[in-house]
């Protein structure tokens, strides 16, 4: 893996200040304010068959990462110039903040370093570029891509590779140091100038590079610094994956000399330190087949190995957790009659109605979380077919053995077909359809997986009539894998419907049970009418993060093994 060790990247490209690390578009101000839960995300970049712009050698590639900041590209941080080589694996590690509510556009960006020259200044120094979201890369784990010059036009057979793993503040994590002992020596006038590289080998029998330590001049038995690596990037959260550590030569030229190599496992290395039996022998195949009385070509010695594990979101996410979304839409009379213009329900074929934004603002973010991507719909307050009985929690696709709809677009399209078929009524009661979700979200307890956890999306035009048995709902739901989101639809007065949010106290039951944790957000969507569509979502889904892990933290319920990552055909697949 030839690569310059220390090369300073040539300074930032031309077009504005270098922006903040994870920066993304300015957030609108949220009526409520509540705080996102923020985490970070690993990007690790490699790539494949890049465009050779050198003359006399191969190109020496280097990685830029942009994020889209109020419809411009920034740039955040860009890789090593790795020496001589179509085919990298850049050991740099981008870090970009991630919020579940809001959708974050990023650009890699690849050129043939020349030095402090500058990358970016000339057209011959661009390999190719590749654009792609946050969300979507954490969505699928790794995102594989074709690079593309101007003009849309492919850049040969390149391809580019991003892996996502999530590093906060709470997240697990290992901390280990090695060091070696009597390497083999590589140089003829001093000694070899080694550095460490472990690789993580996955089910597909793919390597993924998880570390590469600094060079250490002119010494045989070198101690490498100390570095930290998430358990999820060292061994995808299972101890017996197999792990592949190999020990170089530093080269200038990129034709890094092979010492050799052992294959350990995380488990084995914890089990290790338990026992004092610390070291591995580093083989080099061909000697060991050569050489008669060959032993090994050194000593590879783990000195400390620390673990902390601490679960987040994201771990819960990239361990195969999915969200359903359900949303429950309020069909009282109070809406106004559907073929009056004046109604919250009127149909507008220029103008979606207030119900329709808040459904799609908050649906277009969840569906990337949920496989599947089917929905429940329901309707409460109406008179329905085909006896017109007042009915609190019906499916508005009219099918009571299955409420799905495909797609936020299949939600939108029945509840526009179901409008004409129905007489809006009420009175305004809530709790059947808490009750409703909540049986399903107990069934999803009883497994006792992190494996589904479940948003219940209500929207009503007014304050709920069933104050009581809401209350009482939203204290058995808070301990279940399950939010609650109301938005408030219209002008009404929605200053009672604040209870039910508990941001200014604690939410009891009639009986005076307390619930277990904070679930439900309440907010009025006139508050947004003066802002952009993804306003909405990033308030109201911002709390979400943190009530599933409150959840699953309740009941001891660690994330699943990471599932293979999901090709997506529009992102190209795997490699």
């Amino acid at each position: 893996m030839p690569f310059a060790h220390g090369a300073a990247c040539p300074p930032p490209r031309p077009g504005g200040p270098r922006a903040p690390a994870g920066m993304g578009d300015v957030p609108e101000p949220c009526p409520q304010a509540p705080l996102a839960v923020l985490s970070k995300v690993e990007l690790r970049v490699s790539c494949k068959h890049l465009l050779d712009r050198d003359t006399l050698n191969k190109s020496d590639p280097c990685v830029l990462l942009l994020m889209q900041s109020q419809g411009q590209w920034m740039e955040v941080d860009r890789s090593e110039v790795i020496k001589s080589n179509l085919n990298p694996v850049f050991a740099k590690i981008f870090t970009v903040d991630y919020y579940f509510e809001e959708v974050q556009k990023l650009r890699f960006e690849v050129y043939d370093s020349h030095g402090q020259a500058g990358v970016g200044t000339h057209d011959d120094d661009f390999l190719g570029g590749m654009e792609c979201t946050v969300g979507q890369i954490v969505a699928q784990k790794r995102v594989t891509k074709p690079l593309f010059l101007k003009y849309g036009k492919f850049a040969g057979k390149s391809t580019i590779t991003i892996i996502s793993e999530e590093i906060s503040g709470n997240n697990g994590y290992v901390e280990l140091a090695f060091r070696a002992k009597k390497l083999d020596d590589k140089d003829l006038f001093s000694k070899s100038d080694p550095f460490l590289e472990i690789y993580r080998i996955d089910d597909d029998r793919s390597e993924q590079l998880v570390y590469r330590t600094e060079v250490v001049k002119n010494n045989l038995s070198p101690i490498w610094e100390p570095f930290k690596v998430s358990l999820n990037s060292l061994c995808s959260c299972e101890e017996k994956r197999k792990l592949r550590c190999v020990v170089w030569d530093y080269d200038s030229r990129g034709k890094h000399d092979f010492i050799g190599e052992f294959f350990t496992t995380f488990e084995e290395m914890q089990k290790a330190m338990g026992e004092n039996k610390v070291q591995w022998d580093c083989m080099n195949p061909k000697y060991k087949i050569k050489k008669r009385n060959y032993k090994n070509s050194g000593v590879v010695v783990l000195l400390d190995l620390k673990i902390h594990r601490v679960y987040s979101f994201l771990d819960y996410i990239m361990g195969g957790c999915q969200i359903h979304f359900t949303v429950a839409i309020d069909f009282t009379a109070s809406n106004g009659d559907p073929r009056n213009s004046c109604s919250l329900h009127y149909i507008n074929p220029y103008q979606p109605n207030e119900y329709l934004k808040a459904l799609v603002a908050v649906g277009e973010i969840c569906q990337d979380y949920d496989s599947d991507k089917k929905f429940s719909a329901l309707g409460f307050g109406a008179r329905i077919p085909p006896k017109y009985e007042v009915s609190h929690d019906f499916a508005i696709n009219f099918n009571p053995d299955n409420d799905e709809c495909e797609g936020i677009q299949g939600v939108v399209e029945s509840y526009q077909s179901c409008l004409p078929k129905i007489q809006l009524y009420g009175p305004t009661n809530v709790a059947p359809i808490i009750s409703k979700v909540a049986r399903v979200a107990a069934d999803e307890e009883r497994t006792k997986e992190a494996s589904q956890y479940f948003i219940l999306l209500i929207l009503t035009d007014g304050v709920v009539t069933d104050m009581a048995d809401t209350r009482e709902a939203i204290v058995r739901a808070s301990y279940l894998p399950m939010s609650i989101i109301i938005v408030g639809v219209g002008n009404a007065d929605f200053t009672d419907m604040q209870i039910l949010d508990g941001d200014d106290g604690v939410l009891r039951s009639p009986k005076g049970e307390p619930v277990l944790r904070d679930i439900v957000q309440f907010v009025p969507f006139r508050e947004f009418k003066n802002a952009s569509p993804t306003a909405l979502a990033k308030c109201v889904l911002a709390e979400v993060p943190k009530q599933v892990v409150e959840y699953y933290s309740y009941k001891a319920f660690p994330p699943r093994c990471p599932r293979p990552p999901t090709p997506d055909p529009s992102l190209g697949s795997p490699q």
